[in-house]
């Protein structure tokens, strides 16, 4: 009985003068979690010479140019990602590059840092909403567990830094700690915008209240006062993006969009979906709750929340919930009203899922640790309530928090994989330094799948990749697509001068082929092919049994090859067809 109480004691003792070495014990042991999930992150990243996150190929490759400047002389697409990127995003890489650190190794190992700083906060957030350690230390494992299960935070693009700063942005509103709060509100707008807005939006909640069964405003200066400088701040953090008047804009427009069919259901960015559900609530984009939000499945358990506290007398911590809690239904109207405003204005506000997306998962994985806590307690005192079947009731308790702990410790290792966050390896070595050996300038056309990675391990110009296919700026995608169909006509083409004039009007260097590329059976099965007009002309050509010029020249000007790709040298296709 001692034994059982003193457990339950240790579990669900709240924070107080005494408590400091035990709050420090339960925030070590979260920060070991974390570094723990980071360092299995490390090993598969550092498994091949060639790996690379995901989506990193869009948003490190050309920061290259900050270890390089020679690199990606003229790149359009590199000039692209460049111009997107938040000015702190880039600030920092180009900082990292300076003291010798290279993007693409930084891009790495970023992770690690991002995750020992979000778990900081997490818990410190937490305990302001409950003060218990233990809860803390849930809530930063269901965190981290999320983080390293989706691709977020391993890609290091600007998204993987909204869990640090906003975690720190609500932590120190939280605490009424206002210039730890502004500094916050700052990197929030120099390295992820969207969520600037977000926080903009928080402040604004919070000036009302709930009083006498109506909205109020709120009789504390102190959210006056955080809410006129936080925008203040926000103001000038955004007021360049505003202004920016970059070659690659505007986005497209609704209309517009709606008659492209990257943007239809099947398309590569599928936004507008027929079916209201999809399209509103959990559509990629538009949806209003990720399909991830209750990865890991253990998120499940905040579903029970609002129950815990309907039956709060057999629940006796509920008690002790702060009023700080209600932050988070602040941030959910807040991310809601944005949600709706980039629906309104699509694309303008970029997509709007991503306004709930994070905000959700912040509200899922404390609330989830909160009633896992409370669930813990609850049992604890039911079975210390009498003495009558004592036994009986300890072994319930004991059981249910073995459960619990089980369940929350060790979920990883029933996902196959873990973590699993979207590496991606190279498996063309040899191309990749092939290229790497020829001149900085060159330019290659493709549209082979393994284009994707030729920026990123070779750190040469591709003329067009599936990977860069982004089609939200028309100043940029307009002519990226004009692009690709060019090259796709080109490549299939029977007629030698139209395959001599793209080289020649592009300045292609070295033309990459898949060893079928030729064939109708490869343009049937690409899907991303199938959404350019052109890729229609060219089945229409292998079906009259008309042969592409390129054929000629795959034996005489191929200067790179194994058994899945065949590189040409352009100036020999030119030479050759022209005969």
């Amino acid at each position: 009985m001692v034994l059982i109480a003193r457990l339950h004691k240790f579990l669900t003792a709240t924070v107080d003068r005494k408590s400091r070495s035990r709050t420090i014990f339960w925030l070590t042991l979260s920060l070991t979690f974390a570094a723990v999930y980071a360092i299995l992150g490390l090993k598969q990243v550092f498994s091949a010479e060639y790996m690379v996150q995901d989506d990193a190929r869009q948003h490190v490759f050309w920061m290259m140019r900050f270890v390089d400047p020679e690199l990606f002389p003229n790149d359009f697409i590199a000039n692209y990602f460049q111009s997107i990127a938040p000015a702190g995003y880039s600030t920092l890489y180009k900082l990292a590059a300076t003291v010798g650190i290279h993007p693409l190794f930084f891009h790495k190992i970023l992770p690690l840092f991002l995750g020992l700083i979000s778990t900081y906060y997490c818990f410190g957030l937490c305990l302001e909403m409950l003060p218990v350690p233990m809860t803390g230390f849930i809530a930063s494992l269901l965190l981290n567990q999320h983080m390293w299960m989706t691709d977020d935070l391993a890609s290091t693009t600007p998204r993987a830094f909204i869990y640090p700063i906003f975690l720190a942005f609500l932590y120190y509103l939280s605490r009424t700690s206002l210039l730890p709060c502004l500094g916050a509100i700052a990197l929030i707008g120099l390295f992820y915008p969207p969520y600037a807005l977000v926080a903009a939006g928080t402040l604004v909640v919070r000036l009302l209240c709930w009083k006498n069964g109506g909205l109020r405003l709120s009789g504390d200066r102190t959210n006056y006062l955080f809410c006129t400088t936080g925008l203040g701040v926000i103001f000038l953090v955004m007021l360049p993006y505003a202004l920016d008047r970059s070659e690659f804009g505007p986005t497209y427009t609704a209309a517009e969009a709606k008659q492209m069919s990257e943007f239809a259901p099947n398309g590569r960015n599928a936004f507008f979906r027929p079916n209201p559900v999809d399209y509103w609530l959990t559509g990629r984009g538009s949806g209003m709750f990720p399909k991830s939000l209750f990865t890991p499945v253990t998120h499940c358990v905040g579903l029970l929340f609002p129950l815990l506290l309907f039956l709060r007398s057999a629940f006796p911590l509920v008690h002790q919930i702060q009023s700080k809690i209600w932050l988070l239904l602040q941030l959910f109207l807040a991310s809601s009203a944005m949600f709706f405003a980039a629906h309104a204005t699509i694309f303008k506000l970029y997509n709007p899922g991503r306004y709930t997306a994070y905000s959700l998962r912040f509200i899922v994985v404390l609330i989830s640790a909160i009633a896992l806590t409370l669930i813990i307690d609850g049992v604890g005192h039911w079975a210390s309530k009498t003495a009558t079947t004592f036994q009986f009731k300890n072994q319930v308790a004991l059981m249910t928090t073995a459960i619990i702990a089980v369940a929350v410790v060790l979920y990883p290792c029933l996902v196959e994989k873990f973590p699993t966050v979207g590496y991606i390896e190279g498996k063309m070595p040899a191309l990749y330094k092939f290229f790497e050996q020829q001149p900085k300038d060159i330019l290659i056309a493709s549209i082979a799948a393994d284009t994707d990675h030729l920026p990123t391990f070779s750190q040469r110009s591709v003329l067009v990749a599936k990977e860069y296919a982004v089609p939200f700026h028309k100043g940029y995608y307009s002519r990226y697509r004009q692009r690709v169909r060019d090259l796709i006509r080109a490549q299939y083409t029977p007629d030698r001068a139209v395959l001599q004039n793209f080289i020649n009007s592009y300045g292609v260097d070295f033309w990459m082929l898949n060893r079928n590329s030729l064939t109708l059976q490869y343009l049937e099965d690409d899907g991303w092919l199938d959404q350019f007009d052109t890729t229609q002309e060219a089945m229409l050509s292998f079906k009259q049994g008309k042969i592409p010029a390129l054929a000629s020249a795959i034996t005489s000007c191929a200067v790179f090859q194994n058994e899945i790709v065949v590189v040409l040298d352009a100036s020999c296709i030119v030479k050759l067809t022209g005969s």
